[in-house]
């Protein structure tokens, strides 16, 4: 059974994000593992030499309390939309948001981590995000990224960005995978800018080797990578977008600050973030 690690601080991002979690472990047969990181603030001892302890252990206490009332609330969630038999375990760990969920995904063997994140209608703010670009450069195993305003929906299409390189081909098969599951399409988009080094015989090629799978090749030709990027997924009615990267660098230059209202109005939808070998 595979594992699906869930950061949450049980904000409205978060609970949003959740709904998605659970249909995700029920598409790919996994279970959640949720977790809730918090950092004690740093007391000088000297100012409070006789219950210095008790603070932190006050502190500690708080969070273990808040995070037990929160847990029956996702458990309602779950039974609400009959996947209480979603396998649910917890972890609450104090310290670096960033350190505690490298150390889980290794410890307990992850292999998605699904989060929610803020910036609903700008799509700098949604991969930006201190939280959520740390994560993504941070793992090394797949990312959902959820909006806060992108409420689940099932799955039809699931849009899928390559370079038509050899590698990309490996993650495309584990877009397709999922997709099977759920029975979806897969539109696979090229961005054929001016400079573009990608012949006509590879994207051929790619179309022979998955002429028996659910997906469509689509070449569309373009200087304006994000904003074809954006309107591919507006008008193919895209359900959920994966992307293959491992620096943030990528984001920087794909999502700058010259987006146009028409961009920055754009629903945004899930993102699945999937790392290079």
């Amino acid at each position: 059974m595979k594992k699906i690690l869930f950061p949450t601080d049980f904000s409205e991002a978060a609970t949003n994000a959740f709904v998605h979690a659970l249909e995700f472990a029920k598409i790919v047969n996994a279970e959640l593992i949720l977790l809730h990181t918090f950092e004690i603030p740093v007391y000088d001892s000297q100012f409070f030499p006789e219950n210095y302890a008790s603070i932190y252990s006050s502190i500690e206490l708080a969070k273990f309390e808040m995070f037990k009332d929160e847990i029956p609330k996702l458990r309602t969630i779950a039974m609400e939309r009959n996947l209480e038999n979603i396998v649910i375990k917890h972890r609450l760990m104090d310290g670096d948001l960033l350190y505690n969920l490298k150390n889980a995904v290794e410890e307990d063997k992850i292999d998605f981590v699904i989060m929610g994140t803020t910036g609903v209608s700008d799509w700098t703010k949604f991969f930006l995000g201190s939280n959520t670009s740390s994560v993504i450069s941070g793992v090394e195993v797949p990312v959902l990224c959820v909006p806060a305003d992108a409420k689940f929906k099932k799955i039809k299409v699931i849009g899928f960005t390559t370079r038509y390189r050899e590698k990309d081909k490996k993650e495309l098969r584990k877009v397709l995978n999922i997709a099977k599951k759920t029975n979806a399409k897969v539109k696979s988009l090229y961005v054929k800018t001016s400079d573009s080094d990608v012949s006509e015989s590879t994207v051929k090629e790619w179309e022979r080797e998955f002429a028996g799978e659910n997906v469509e090749f689509l070449v569309l030709p373009g200087d304006e990578v994000k904003e074809t990027i954006l309107d591919f997924v507006l008008y193919k009615d895209i359900d959920v977008l994966a992307m293959i990267t491992h620096k943030r660098s990528f984001f920087e230059s794909l999502f700058d600050s010259s987006f146009t209202k028409k961009i920055s109005k754009q629903v945004p939808v899930p993102v699945l973030i999937m790392h290079e070998d």
